[in-house]
């Protein structure tokens, strides 16, 4: 895959110029194929080089810079380096506000990827009113049984049962799940996700009967997948795939 990528690049610099908005793109794609692999060093720069284009060519609050902001911002985030990625999520989230209105759904997910940093860092009090934000947005824009509401519907369950409170965290879990399950279809990787979540809060809780089922029944899911992708899908099917369960979390960077 890198050849193709780095094929694609070469093409987009000669025939359009190394200053295009498609140049950036491809330099987005190149850095990520780089990122999927752990190898930071070479993903980063490409992002730096992808964002400096766009703010040249389309002006440093244009939408399509904040993508590349969440872009660098998720790699630095990735590294645990914390300090460098808050400062590009608020700034996107800013652009975001200013340019397409406080209720738009990529201020949700924005306001997604700025609570995440504050919940890996531990400091809930500021991830918490952010997710519900990025929640009832989603909810009055998208609808109540949009699968990006049941992604902030996970998001605060997880925070609220790292803090052990498993009376809120269950309901929020559950509702995901219905949600997935109807909108996605039973089988999708999602759904394994939030039965592999539901598992790991019913075993906090002591309650082994209910852990297992979830468990058992969200392997069913990944396994079956696993199958179909690994029987008929393409190298980078299986790879985004693989990523998908990596430590069975849900994350997202928009």
């Amino acid at each position: 895959a890198e050849p193709l990528f780095v094929r694609a690049l070469t093409i987009f610099e000669k025939v359009l110029g190394r200053e295009h908005p498609d140049v950036a793109i491809s330099l987005n794609n190149l850095a990520h194929f780089y990122e999927l692999r752990g190898n930071y060093g070479k993903a980063e720069p490409l992002y730096l080089r992808a964002l400096a284009i766009l703010e040249k060519v389309v002006g440093r609050e244009h939408p399509y810079v904040t993508n590349s902001l969440n872009n660098l911002a998720a790699l630095y985030s990735l590294q645990g380096n914390y300090g460098k990625a808050e400062p590009l999520y608020l700034r996107a989230l800013a652009i975001r506000e200013k340019v397409l209105g406080r209720e738009h759904p990529d201020v949700a997910a924005s306001l997604n990827n700025l609570a995440a940093i504050y919940s890996l860092q531990g400091n809930d009090g500021k991830a918490e009113p952010l997710y519900l934000r990025a929640l009832a947005i989603r909810e009055k824009v998208l609808g109540r049984e949009n699968s990006d509401v049941a992604t902030s519907l996970n998001d605060l369950a997880s925070l609220y049962q790292s803090q052990r409170n498993y009376d809120k965290a269950e309901p929020l879990y559950l509702r995901a799940l219905a949600i997935r399950e109807k909108v996605l279809d039973r089988e999708h990787p999602d759904v394994a996700n939030n039965l592999n979540d539901l598992a790991s809060l019913y075993w906090e809780k002591g309650d082994v009967t209910r852990s297992t089922d979830f468990y058992t029944r969200g392997l069913a899911v990944e396994e079956k997948n696993l199958q179909l992708i690994y029987a008929v899908g393409s190298e980078q099917r299986k790879q985004n795939y693989a990523q998908t369960f990596t430590g069975s979390t849900t994350g997202v960077v928009s």
